[in-house]
């Protein structure tokens, strides 16, 4: 939810970073409240044999899809084209080849109906679809915990991102791809790991807490895999090795976030991103007595409608459009320091 508006504002938004074509629609109300009107994705199947994504074979699904998605999030908000105030796209960080397939297309789109286009970062897309849910007031701090990302913002104003604590190496969702993997539990591997670890008994397998004693609010996940890579060779089911990976790596990325929290007088935090999905993690941060901030159903993964709800928030802040030479880039960080 965002400050008020002269009247209703409809904004859509396009994300091709990696493997989802996600187009989506929101409506800024004259009083500040966001809508989510259309989320349509299409998750992209051809990687799951190869065990992750393969960039050329992402770049081509989107072309291939964009035009079918558009036309299904337009039906589901009941809108044509025309009813359309603005546009925004995904510019970055992501794979180059997929991002421009959104970002070009969503600059035609906007340039055909003369509309403002706002190009979005990523990042801040996963913080705004929390906006769906409640009104996001700073203070607070952001966790975006996906299969690309694990980073910790201070988020003390409106558009200033503090990076206060990164992966050092694999992000939280790449993790349990690579362990799911190994486990043969299937691609993607965070939903594969949450069912399997029903099954199984988290203190079968005993992981040691990473970066244990640390003064910083870092991530690691490298040694997690070194010990999930010890305990498959020395028997653990999948079930086990599913369950107790997930109760660690839960355990981490809460304390780690619980620690920051405090230590930067935050009493909101906002948990998005694909892993943010995942039932034990949901559980154990309302667990932590702050007030935490999910994204509404189907917001966690990569979607548009947190790319327009992002382009919500630059409408609303009076932000100039962006200019139509803006470009895709691989690795933009968000922080501002």
């Amino acid at each position: 939810m965002f400050g008020g508006v002269t009247e209703a504002r409809r904004i859509l938004g396009i994300d091709t970073s990696c493997d989802d074509t996600g187009v989506g629609i929101v409506e800024l109300a004259p009083d500040g409240q966001v809508r989510v009107l259309a989320n349509r994705v299409w998750s992209q199947t051809v990687h799951a044999q190869y065990g992750g994504v393969m960039p050329e074979l992402a770049s081509r699904e989107h072309v291939e899809r964009i035009d079918d998605i558009l036309q299904e999030a337009l039906k589901e908000a009941g809108l044509a084209l025309t009813d359309l105030h603005a546009v925004a796209a995904t510019s970055g960080p992501g794979l180059v080849g997929a991002l421009l397939v959104g970002l070009m297309y969503g600059k035609g789109l906007a340039q055909a109906l003369g509309v403002p286009f706002y190009s979005a970062h990523h990042l801040e897309g996963h913080i705004f679809a929390a906006a769906s849910e409640a009104l996001l007031q700073t203070p607070y701090l952001a966790l975006v915990v996906s299969g690309g990302h694990t980073h910790l913002f201070d988020v003390p104003a409106p558009g200033r991102y503090d990076l206060v604590g990164a992966t050092r190496d694999d992000a939280a969702g790449e993790a349990f791809d690579k362990i799911a993997r190994l486990a043969g539990l299937g691609y993607p591997g965070g939903p594969a790991i949450s069912e399997a670890a029903q099954r199984g008994d988290p203190g079968s397998v005993p992981f040691k807490e990473p970066l244990q004693g640390q003064q910083g609010f870092d991530f690691s996940f490298s040694g997690l895999k070194t010990a999930a890579l010890l305990a498959h060779r020395g028997g653990a089911t999948p079930e086990n090795l599913a369950a107790s990976f997930q109760q660690a790596a839960v355990k981490f990325l809460v304390k780690t976030t619980v620690r920051a929290a405090r230590a930067l007088g935050r009493r909101t935090v906002v948990v998005s991103g694909g892993v943010a999905a995942n039932a034990a993690l949901r559980e154990a941060f309302q667990q932590t007595g702050l007030n935490v901030v999910f994204p509404g159903k189907g917001l966690n993964t990569d979607n548009g409608a947190m790319i327009a709800l992002a382009g919500a928030a630059a409408l609303q802040a009076e932000k100039a459009p962006s200019p139509l030479t803006v470009g895709a880039e691989a690795y933009a960080p968000l922080a501002n320091t």
